[in-house]
């Protein structure tokens, strides 16, 4: 579902086809996990293929590859230039994006010397589809921010998605949310969480989650439209007296709830703050609205 034998992948410096694009059995990213990537989507605007926000995605690549010790030399505006010939090459306007920095070959825990980019794109629709979801607590926590970079997409950190979402399905789920080391509600396996009560939203902070791009333009569309939106720390016992309830990311989009556990979130989703900043955000991606900070 992700190339066909007319797709290109840019690899260290070369468009090629995905079967040419090899990589290392050896490599670290393979054994420990230690590489980093991102994920980013493009839209068929009036103006033509979009890239949303890619700076800010390639610059969240590069700080993740510099706090994993990685020697990576492309600038984002670079890599911005490198994806949209990508996206030609591949004749796609609405497309998904994943860059990749993979290391080489090391058995040692310290970061190899040798370091690879590859970017590639697909067709890819909304990752939780578009009906309200029904989400169960995981058993499995967040990662503690000592533990690790929380706040970059460093692959080795997904086995915890990976992990959270497998037990969500087994039991009949649509996906996972985690709590972090003291309690309080984190994110899901991929996407930030938004809680409604009254007519104010609620989102952790940062500092114990993935510092979403999706999440920062959804509490900017909010902050416009007179939304009120507060970053603070909440249990799932509030969360479960909430009004209504929807997670956020790049795959994701904006999607609402409709249960959590065995709680229903009362407020129709058609209602909810929610629901308008979905469409909102829509309007955004395709270049049918504008925001001061886009």
């Amino acid at each position: 579902m992700y190339y066909t034998n007319d797709s290109y992948v840019f690899h260290n410096g070369k468009f090629l086809k995905p079967a040419e694009a090899n990589t290392n059995l050896y490599g670290q990213t393979l054994h420990y996990g230690n590489g980093v990537f991102e994920g980013i989507r493009a839209y068929d605007t009036p103006e033509g293929a979009k890239i949303f926000k890619g700076l800010d995605h390639y610059e969240r690549l590069i700080k993740g590859a510099h706090v994993m010790s990685m020697e990576f030399n492309y600038t984002p505006e670079e890599l911005c230039e490198i994806t949209y010939e990508l996206l030609e090459k591949n004749n796609l306007k609405d497309a998904y994006i994943r860059p990749l920095i993979t290391t080489g070959a090391d058995m040692s825990l310290r970061t190899s010397s040798e370091v690879n980019i590859t970017i590639q794109c697909w067709e890819w629709g909304k990752y939780m589809g578009d009906k309200l979801l029904r989400v169960m607590t995981s058993s499995f926590q967040r990662p503690n921010p000592k533990s690790c970079f929380v706040e970059t997409k460093v692959t080795g950190h997904y086995v915890n998605s990976i992990l959270s979402t497998n037990e969500a399905k087994q039991k009949g789920f649509d996906e996972a949310l985690l709590l972090d080391m003291n309690g309080n509600v984190a994110e899901c396996s991929g996407a930030n969480v938004f809680m409604q009560k009254g007519n104010k939203l609620v989102t952790p902070p940062k500092g114990h989650i993935m510092p979403g791009i999706t999440r920062s333009t959804v509490i900017d569309l909010c902050k416009e439209e007179g939304f009120e939106v507060e970053e603070k720390h909440f249990t799932l016992e509030e969360l479960k007296q909430a009004d209504a309830c929807f997670f956020t990311g790049t795959a994701a989009e904006v999607v609402g709830l409709q249960s959590l556990d065995d709680y229903q979130f009362p407020l129709a989703w058609e209602e909810s703050l929610g629901y308008q900043l979905m469409h909102m955000y829509k309007d955004l991606v395709l270049g049918k609205r504008k925001l001061q900070s886009v």
